[in-house]
């Protein structure tokens, strides 16, 4: 079985990956995502081509240290506005508020890179609907919450207390948890850098 480096410092799809049984590396990549997230809103892309273009490179930057990188991504629009992870509990919840009600999609990317080159690619868009819940509800849950949610698109973590925001999940658990993972097993199994 090939290591596969995560080109990532997320502990939800090192955990996903780990469960499922690969092998990992962890190197977080060090890009500037804010000014090349905004550098692709100028020139017009959409967000699954932003979080694909993110996921890639990531990939690339970690692809020239070693022979299998995954680089991933997630952008979460809603009516036609793309939302960034907070900067405070007041971002996150002015960003709940935003979301009540609603249906936002999650743009799920993950790029893998063999050989400092790419070899496959996969945008997942699940879409998610919030209840209509309370502004108490809301204030309570970013107070519990703000640690675990500080560093998640959407202010939400579905693998927890998060899930009893919707009323309706389309796509799967995987993708909205950051990792298109069934995609990429079946890649990573057609290549034979894992057995299956």
């Amino acid at each position: 079985m090939t290591v596969l480096t995560l080109a990532s410092g997320s502990t939800i799809r090192a955990t996903l990956l780990r469960n499922a049984g690969v092998e990992i590396d962890i190197r977080p990549a060090r890009i500037d995502e804010e000014n090349l997230r905004e550098s692709l809103l100028a020139e017009g892309a959409g967000p699954h081509d932003i979080a694909d273009a993110l996921a890639e490179h990531k990939a690339m930057k970690i692809a020239p240290h070693a022979p299998l990188v995954l680089g991933c991504d997630q952008i979460l629009e809603c009516d036609g506005r793309i939302f960034a992870k907070p900067d405070t509990p007041q971002d996150a919840l002015a960003q709940l508020d935003a979301l009540r009600g609603k249906t936002h999609r999650l743009h799920t990317a993950a790029v893998l890179y063999a050989a400092a080159q790419p070899v496959w690619r996969h945008v997942a868009t699940p879409r998610l609907t919030m209840r209509h819940v309370s502004d108490a509800y809301l204030q309570a849950y970013v107070t519990a919450q703000w640690d675990h949610i500080r560093h998640c698109v959407g202010c939400y973590q579905i693998e927890g207390p998060g899930v009893r925001l919707f009323e309706r999940i389309e796509g799967d658990l995987f993708s909205i948890q950051g990792l298109p993972l069934i995609e990429l097993l079946s890649i990573l199994t057609l290549r034979k850098d894992i057995d299956g």
